[in-house]
Formats: C-alpha cells, sequence, structure tokens
C-alpha cells in the first residue's frame, strides 16, 4: 500500500484492520464526520447503479506518482459480516490521475480485469460482487485535468458499516 489516506465517519485502523469511531493507531482523536452533501453524492451515485448506500464511512486516499493499493478483498475483518452479507455497496469517485484498477471475482483464480479509471468516474460493486478482489496497480501521472492541479490522484471510498 502506497498512499496517504484519511477516514472520516469511522477510522480504518491499519494495525488491527477494523473500523473505530477513533484514530485508534494515530493519535487517539475522535473521527471527523462526513460532510453531509458527500453522503448525498454518494447516495446518488449508487442510485444510479440501481442499489442503495447510507455512507458513514469515507476513506480518502491520495495516491502520487508511483502509488498503488495491492489487490485485496473486504472480508469480516475489515467490516461487519452482516454489511457483506447483505452485498452493500462501496462507491468509489476518483479525482485527478487516471489509475489502472484491477478487479477480479471472489476467488484469486477468477479473471482479471484492469479498467482505467479517469477523473470524474465513479465505480460501485455490491451485492455479488462484494467480495470481488480490487486494487489500483498503477497511477497514471500527469493525466489529471489541468483545472484540478492537484499532481496525482485521489479516490473518495464510501461505505456504510
Amino acid at each position: 500500500m502506497h498512499l496517504r489516506m484519511l477516514c472520516l465517519g469511522r477510522h480504518w485502523d491499519a494495525r488491527t484492520f477494523k473500523y473505530a469511531l477513533r484514530r485508534t493507531d494515530v493519535d487517539g482523536l475522535p473521527v471527523p464526520p462526513i460532510p453531509p452533501s458527500l453522503i448525498t453524492l454518494a447516495g446518488r451515485v449508487a442510485a444510479d447503479a440501481a442499489t442503495t448506500l447510507e455512507a458513514d464511512m469515507l476513506i480518502i486516499n491520495r495516491y502520487a506518482k508511483g502509488g498503488d493499493l495491492g489487490l485485496h478483498q473486504d472480508k469480516d475483518k475489515d467490516e461487519r459480516p452482516e454489511t457483506i452479507a447483505r452485498g452493500v455497496p462501496v462507491v468509489s469517485i476518483s479525482l485527478g490521475d487516471d489509475a489502472d484498477f484491477r478487479f477480479r471475482g471472489a476467488k484469486k483464480t477468477d479473471p482479471l480485469q484492469t479498467i482505467r479509471l479517469r477523473s470524474g468516474d465513479a465505480f460501485v460493486f455490491g451485492g455479488l460482487s462484494r467480495l470481488a478482489y480490487h486494487g489500483v496497480h498503477k497511477i497514471i501521472a500527469g493525466a489529471s485535468p489541468q483545472y484540478l492541479d492537484i499532481g496525482g490522484r485521489i479516490n473518495l471510498t464510501f461505505r456504510q458499516f
């Protein structure tokens, strides 16, 4: 994992692989809330994909040149088993540089797909695809729209605990 992370709503503790209401592995402070306008945005994106999301967690990842996030599967150790069992979706919104996003089924042997995500793209996976392996393979430096002037990629990942 080569990125910088900020969590809103709930904090993902990189040592315990669990969500908490305090920044347990950083400074112990309460986690800041998600702005209501972003919760609304995530709900609209989910609705456009014919599903629903009441986001109460937002992970903001910032990828610089060379940043990545290895293939992983969101399992019970990370999230509540009933949320995963219900197939509650994850909503991801990309800003800035393009990224090669890798996605496969719930088994490590399922075919691997690479999807180029551009600034403004949204990606939703839930239902049967909720346990799919996924990750960011490569950041395409310099692909960001000039008006953003952020020099890298920012990903907003909305979840429901």
